[in-house]
């Protein structure tokens, strides 16, 4: 049983008395200490009993890559051998309101069964879900590594969340719990491929947790081409479970749109794009391709990019042209652990 996985409750039942079970809390958030020997103002039974009785880390570090724009990838190995990735994701100076945001973007499984054709994270298969204190533990492990503290978190990792979304969710009110990391759940994304069922749940939390949309394709026949989802959960489908998100949270959420060229960088797709989101009330955010080595797709040129988003402002609609960050690291999902593996 590992502490990172339990909420404060679960673990005042397992140790007594309270001030103990917060003691340990503390020592594992605040002081972020990296084993229970560490923890010395408890009892040295009590710190016997607790290594024997839990684990405390669920990730080891394997490697990791500096952006020169700062950036920070990490390849982190499980107790099963498995290798998942996270991204440390420092704020742009004058480009976001608050400069000092410090991002990390989590994995939420080891591979992915989905398939989109333009990622890296399931070209070597789908192996597992992760646990939640595999999930609190990537945050962990950064902050412990940097010495910087994260204040924003995008669940836009390996995997799909909410194909792991019990797990997912627990982790996320770990991280958002005033005992652990405080981080506050408007400050925290969740990013799926298209799960309706899943939308309409996350609708229904009573976190005010954000959602973005990994559309991609503002029609079923392109959307189908890269996206495999697509042939369960149809545009109408999609679209219908976003209106119910949006009418129930009463907030916009975000359209995640890869640009890949000659594939849905077509300016009727920007048409088509603005569109659904006006139905729903969604800003855009434009990423261009991050190219993967081993497939065939190509980022557009950057005009190519802005035109499209000129289409969608002109529409009223908010759209954002990310600039492209870790590119020289393999930043983008699942490239790192497939050279690591390969």
């Amino acid at each position: 049983m590992n502490i990172k996985g339990l909420y404060r409750d679960e673990l005042i039942k397992l140790i007594t008395p309270v001030y103990r079970a917060d003691q340990i809390l503390q020592w594992v958030y605040e002081k972020q200490a990296e084993s229970f020997d560490a923890m010395t103002n408890l009892p040295a039974p009590l710190r016997a009993k607790l290594a024997e009785e839990f684990a405390l880390n669920a990730l080891k570090e394997v490697k990791t890559r500096h952006a020169t724009d700062t950036t920070e990838k990490f390849l982190f190995k499980l107790h099963d051998g498995s290798l998942i990735e996270t991204v440390l994701i420092p704020a742009t100076p004058g480009l976001t309101s608050t400069d000092d945001r410090q991002t990390v973007c989590v994995s939420t499984q080891a591979g992915c069964a989905f398939g989109c054709k333009f990622c890296a994270s399931g070209l070597d298969g789908f192996k597992r879900n992760l646990s939640a204190a595999e999930i609190v533990d990537q945050v962990w492990q950064v902050q412990k590594l940097m010495k910087q503290k994260v204040n924003n978190i995008v669940v836009m990792g390996m995997g799909e969340p909410f194909a792991n979304y019990e797990n997912v969710l627990r982790a996320l009110r770990i991280l958002n719990a005033p005992w652990a990391f405080g981080i506050g759940a408007r400050k925290m994304t969740v990013s799926t491929v298209g799960i309706v069922t899943g939308i309409r749940r996350l609708a229904e939390e009573p976190m005010q947790i954000r959602l973005a949309v990994s559309l991609h394709g503002a029609t079923d026949e392109v959307r189908g081409k890269i996206m495999p989802i697509n042939r369960k959960f149809p545009l109408k489908e999609l679209m219908a479970a976003c209106e119910y998100y949006a009418q129930v949270k009463g907030k916009m959420l975000t359209f995640e749109y890869i640009l890949i060229e000659n594939v849905n960088d077509m300016i009727e797709q920007a048409h088509k794009l603005a569109g659904m989101a006006r139905r729903v009330h969604a800003k855009v955010n434009l990423i261009p391709y991050n190219p993967v080595e081993g497939l065939p797709w190509q980022r557009p040129d950057r005009d190519r990019c802005k035109v499209f988003q000129h289409v969608l402002r002109q529409a009223g609609i908010s759209a954002t042209l990310r600039i492209e960050k870790g590119t020289d690291i393999a930043a983008a999902c699942g490239q790192l652990r497939l050279q690591h593996e390969r």
